[in-house]
């Protein structure tokens, strides 16, 4: 999630995730926390924004790094890059993107539909990743009629991938409707690497029904954490056979939305900069909070820590409420998908085509 998942929120994650494991007695590792999706471009460029957006938070165990790309050798240089460098520990390439201007250009959820693109990109990941173990995340296909999953698992498989996710809907479907966690477990039953499932997971419960369901090795969490990191501890703590569950009070809410804020001066090295940017995860922690509009709208205009913390102050304590669990994001509608002129005439990439394809990845750095 391009915004979300940088550093300082990365940070509040594992630090729940941790706690999930201690109220579970558990002392291995709680998962991994995955950066913002960057492109292999702007990261070969050394852009200064890129350049940020993978630095990994210093406790972390795992660097984790996610990235995007439509040209192999450009993505085989990025990873060779994150390797010479020491930048990383895990790479995970992201097929999944629904947005348009992604998809209109062949790249994201659009790629997999050509197989020699998709087989020989995975490949250079692969082979130039010097034994870090590469993952990738894809949805269904295109649309119902164009489905992709089980062709990129089998070429990812083969190219040497180490897990697979897969994102229980189509890039027409966006995040309309519900996920399709059948062609999870279908998936599952496909392949001998370890598949991950993602797709309407906002809570434990949905976590440990979708293990249930699909019998796959592990979930991935994307919406679900907007605003609520805790959900890790729950997460962490439940796949561990604790029944205990995060329910933070506003006041407690309020210490996590603090420790945030200061993380993200700490990263941003501004803090003004840093509290624009934290603006937007405030809106997603206040869901549910019974608070007012007028509050509401003062925190969301939040230019300093100071300010912050004096507004949050103003506000009653109140217990966790019930309407702050359920989705997160707007699921929207199914869309048109936004394709390359001829897409779908063939699986394999066009010699015009071929020309056009590097253009992909022009102003799409974050995801």
């Amino acid at each position: 999630m391009a915004g979300v998942t940088n550093p300082p929120f990365r940070r509040l994650c594992r630090e729940a995730g941790e706690e999930g494991a201690r109220m579970a007695g558990y002392t291995g590792a709680s998962g991994f926390y995955v950066c913002e999706m960057v492109t292999t471009r702007a990261l070969v460029e050394r852009h200064p924004e890129t350049m940020r957006m993978i630095e990994p938070d210093p406790e972390d165990p795992i660097r984790s790094i996610q990235l995007y790309g439509v040209e192999p050798k450009t993505v085989g240089a990025a990873v060779r890059m994150l390797v010479d460098e020491d930048r990383a520990d895990h790479i995970d390439l992201n097929f999944g993107c629904p947005v348009p201007k992604v998809t209109r250009k062949g790249g994201g959820a659009a790629l997999p539909w050509k197989t020699d693109l998709f087989a020989d990109l995975v490949k250079q990941a692969v082979d130039n990743a010097g034994g870090i173990p590469v993952t990738i995340k894809t949805r269904i296909g295109i649309d119902a009629d164009h489905q992709t999953y089980l062709d990129a698992g089998r070429i990812a498989q083969d190219a040497g991938v180490v897990a697979m996710a897969l994102h229980g809907r189509t890039m027409a479907q966006h995040y309309a409707g519900k996920a399709d966690w059948d062609t999870i477990a279908t998936l599952v039953d496909e392949l001998d690497i370890p598949v991950l499932g993602n797709g309407d997971l906002f809570s434990a419960d949905d976590a440990q029904a979708m293990r249930e369901h699909t019998e796959c090795a592990g979930v991935v969490v994307g919406r679900g954490c907007q605003g609520r990191p805790w959900l890790f501890t729950d997460l962490v703590a439940a796949s561990h056979g604790s029944t205990v569950r995060a329910r933070p009070t506003f006041r407690e809410v309020s210490a996590i939305i603090h420790r945030h804020a200061e993380y993200s001066i700490e990263h941003f090295g501004e803090e003004l900069r840093a509290m624009r940017e934290m603006r937007k995860h405030i809106t997603w922690y206040l869901r549910g909070f019974a608070i007012g509009g007028e509050n509401r709208r003062d925190l969301a205009l939040v230019s300093s820590l100071a300010e912050l913390d004096e507004r949050l102050a103003a506000i009653p304590d109140q217990e966790y409420p019930e309407a702050a669990e359920g989705p997160r994001g707007r699921a929207g509608t199914e869309k048109k998908p936004h394709l390359p002129e001829f897409w779908l005439d063939s699986r394999a990439l066009s010699p015009e085509q071929s020309l056009k394809i590097q253009a992909a990845e022009v102003n799409i750095s974050g995801g």
